[in-house]
């Protein structure tokens, strides 16, 4: 009978594999709707393939791999039998970009396969929300194949395709995180008003002064580490130029006409947009190419040997760090949440949907799982969701490799300055974008910016 029943609960287990997100709730999760359950698995998927990366480029891999007898080449035979694998070619830089291609060509293919979804009565919807398990073997076979490209010119090619990418993630998170900031002011704002307590306004201040003195702080400890009383000419106009821009930024938002036009607008918003503007400038300085400029490199070859040093470092210094960690939330935000700001929700192609039928119906049987909220139309453009995360994967390609290109022989790897052009120039894109949402509405005062 405990075999039978065995039996029964692994085929269930199948079937929800095989099946839609419904399945995949235990008892003790809350009701949720189809649509997010299925986003947060599409990023479980992106993570899983950024945990496969970090291992693969953490330092000692291949010597603790070569210790297992008759795995690597060159380690002890089993039954006399020597193995034929190159564990070097499962690792580091260029395992990143091999694991970073599979995971963007399986992104890719849904966003081909889901182009003009509208609602989950169409049978790719059903694709889309369910038959997990082979969505994961697909992945797995993906990355298995990515590993068999002859090496010829392929990372030296992908690595545009990388920059190209992270560059439009990271405007991506700049978009969230402008959106983010005027969420966050205006609920503190409406809390203020409604309670007419002072209490609200004094934590305004606080954490705008906190944002101001942090970016305050970090300019100056750029200027200390990445530049030099003589030289480092590219860092102090790099910096020098961001700061302007801020002090620019944050006398527009407290113009009286922008407070006419938009009330809630301020320096809070201004502050968290300066903080992300000095990490991106961080983050751009610490791939210049130039040691005497750059304190984050470390000289070393290929070979080991004290000649022809090359320029490497490895991708967990701070900036790396941190730019991993505003990866994972930003993916998450865009995974379970749609903005308060119709403009934002048109340019990401979401919106908020009511619960519906489902959610009631759920609610009334007391059982706890997935309802579906897109039949009368779906509550988020499934391609284009894709292609975030497509360019998501890419971006954390590009932060795990700390943005060097090899060279065909993958045994050297060059700093680029083209790193450091493309993130100043996002940070300047950003800067511009949050102009944009302060002068919007004086620029065009027919259309609604509520």
């Amino acid at each position: 009978m405990g075999a039978c029943l065995g039996v029964c609960s692994l085929l269930s287990c199948v079937s929800c594999l095989c099946g839609s997100a419904p399945c995949l709730l235990c008892g003790c999760c809350p009701s949720a709707r189809n649509s997010t359950i299925s986003r947060l698995l599409f990023t479980f998927f992106l993570f899983l393939g950024t945990l496969v990366s970090i291992i693969m480029i953490i330092p000692g891999v291949e010597k603790e791999l070569h210790k297992l007898p008759g795995f690597c080449r060159g380690s002890d035979s089993v039954l006399g039998v020597q193995a034929d694998v190159d564990c070097s070619g499962f690792l580091g830089h260029k395992a990143v970009y091999r694991m970073g291609f599979a995971t963007a060509a399986f992104f890719f293919l849904f966003a081909m396969l889901m182009v003009c979804v509208r609602s989950s009565k169409d049978p790719r919807a059903a694709i889309q929300n369910g038959f997990w398990f082979f969505k994961f073997l697909l992945l797995v076979g993906l990355t298995v194949g990515a590993f068999y490209i002859p090496d010829g010119s392929f990372t030296a090619v992908w690595f545009y395709f990388g920059v190209v990418g992270s560059f439009l993630f990271i405007l991506i998170q700049l978009i969230l995180l402008i959106d983010f900031a005027h969420s966050w002011s205006q609920l503190w704002l409406r809390n203020a008003g409604e309670s007419n307590a002072k209490g609200w306004y004094a934590a305004l201040c606080t954490v705008t002064f906190i944002f101001y003195a942090a970016s305050i702080a970090a300019i100056a400890l750029l200027y200390v580490y990445y530049t030099k009383p003589q030289g480092c000419t590219e860092g102090k106009v790099l910096i020098s130029i961001n700061l302007i821009l801020c002090v620019i930024i944050s006398a527009i938002s407290i113009l009286p006409k922008i407070q006419e036009a938009q009330p809630h607008s301020g320096l809070l918003q201004a502050s968290l947009i300066t903080l992300y503007t000095v990490f991106i400038t961080w983050s751009a300085l610490a791939n210049v190419p130039t040691q005497e400029c750059n304190p984050t490199l470390l000289l070393r070859n290929s070979t080991g040997s004290a000649a022809a040093p090359q320029t490497l470092t490895t991708w967990w210094d701070a900036p790396s760090i941190v730019g991993l960690v505003v990866f994972i939330l930003c993916t998450l935000f865009i995974s379970v949440r749609s903005s308060d700001h119709t403009q934002v929700n048109k340019l990401m192609l979401t919106e908020e949907s009511g619960a519906g039928a489902g959610a009631e119906a759920a609610a009334e049987s007391g059982v706890h799982r997935a309802y579906d909220n897109e039949q009368e139309g779906v509550t988020y453009s499934y391609s284009f969701f894709h292609l975030c995360l497509l360019l998501a994967a890419l971006y954390i390609m590009m932060t795990l490799t700390n943005w060097y290109r090899p060279d065909n022989s993958l045994q050297v790897l060059h700093s680029p300055w083209t790193a450091v052009w493309v993130k100043i120039s996002s940070s300047w894109a950003g800067l511009l974008l949050y102009v944009w949402t302060l002068v919007a509405p004086l620029v065009l005062p027919e259309r609604d910016f509520s």
